[in-house]
């Protein structure tokens, strides 16, 4: 059940009645708050920026939340023009701050990464997502930000739709775990501070993909998948991927996999260089439980990211648990799901780009 469920004597917070309905295909209703995320050090982000900000806080009347580390760039802190509206800001902490129960919705402002970040902030339920595309791919961020006001305003107004980009809710179990800050060794420690009663674990969500491969050793990577508890192979090669319908055009597709549209449940693994001509990429249904860990003969460790962040060591006895989440994002969309994934094939990543076959006309029949 992807929408929030509350216990009978707790008052529900009023920015997640907006959010509870939030399904495929549907809209916002009556947004009062809106995160910004905006590409750090990217100096020509500033003016969009600033101009957003601007349209939100003066005439949409907006309350707008920003990361405090975007706030400290001196080409915002000391621009005095500016300075009433960012006194108007709510901020707020990478890993520290929770405004999980804050927020309506999310512009981002920048490239795929920047959306990668913003799902980051949000370990369970993920407010709507708006993406402009002022980053260097785009294939997330289907808006130009040439019209933001009207698109913005049409957000508001509740005439978008939306589709529901999975996640995968992945748990790094570690064998050789150091007790610290006076935390049980049964618990799992959370991405966002949070803790549920288990083994030692930190858990993570992620959009795009995990991605295990052999660090800097020169040996091969050495790894055993499991899937619903059974052994189904050993990857012998530089490592594997493990991807949701939207990360299937990221690092997956270069690794040579299929291109999956987001709408389908479906979990992508895909071997990265396999030492074999027959292990091709495979689809399993979403919501099974993959386990990764070391094969006992591997001559050296391994190394897992995800979403390109987070990067830790894979030692032998640790396992990398993975399965779809419960909590997709929500993302905007410019026209329509399957136009929109279509568009960014073709524009993104050229999909069957070629020079069209001329016709025969009637004095090359005879050929």
């Amino acid at each position: 059940n992807l929408q929030p469920q509350w216990l009978p004597d707790m008052e529900p917070d009023p920015a997640e009645l907006r959010r509870s309905d939030v399904s495929a295909g549907s809209v916002l209703v009556s947004p009062k708050s809106v995160l910004v995320i905006k590409k750090i050090r990217d100096a020509s982000l500033l003016q969009p920026f600033k101009e957003l900000c601007v349209f939100l806080t003066e005439v949409k009347d907006m309350i707008v939340y920003v990361e405090k580390k975007v706030l400290d760039d001196p080409a915002i802190s000391g621009d005095e023009s500016f300075g009433p509206v960012t006194k108007k800001f709510c901020t707020f902490r990478e890993d520290l701050d929770d405004i999980s129960n804050r927020v309506d919705f999310i512009i981002c402002l920048g490239g795929d990464g920047t959306l990668l970040y913003a799902s980051s902030l949000f370990q369970d339920s993920v407010p709507p997502v708006m993406g402009f595309h002022l980053g260097s791919l785009g294939f997330l961020t289907p808006f130009q930000f040439d019209a933001f006001q009207s698109q913005v305003t049409q957000i508001i107004e509740g005439n978008a739709a939306i589709i529901l980009r999975s996640r995968l809710k992945v748990q790094v179990f570690k064998e050789n775990w150091e007790k610290k800050d006076g935390s049980d060794e049964k618990n799992i420690v959370l991405a966002n501070g949070g803790v549920k009663a288990s083994r030692p674990a930190v858990q993570y969500q992620v959009l795009n993909d995990v991605v295990v491969d052999r660090g800097p050793s020169s040996y091969l990577s050495n790894v055993d998948l499991f899937l619903d508890g059974h052994l189904i192979t050993t990857v012998q090669g530089d490592g594997l991927i493990v991807s949701t319908p939207t990360g299937s055009t990221a690092y997956a597709v270069a690794a040579g996999a299929s291109m999956i549209h987001p709408n389908v449940p479906a979990i992508m693994i895909t071997p990265i260089c396999p030492h074999s001509l027959s292990f091709r990429p495979i689809v399993v249904p979403a919501g099974v439980e993959l386990k990764i860990t070391l094969s006992q003969d591997a001559r050296n460790t391994a190394w897992v990211s995800f979403d390109g962040r987070k990067r830790q060591e894979i030692c032998h006895g640790d396992s990398i648990s993975i399965t779809t989440s419960c909590f997709p994002v929500p993302s905007i969309c410019f026209r329509d799901p399957v136009n929109d994934w279509f568009e960014s094939l073709g524009e993104c990543l050229h999909w069957n780009v070629r020079k069209k076959q001329n016709h025969l006309g009637a004095e090359d029949e005879d050929f």
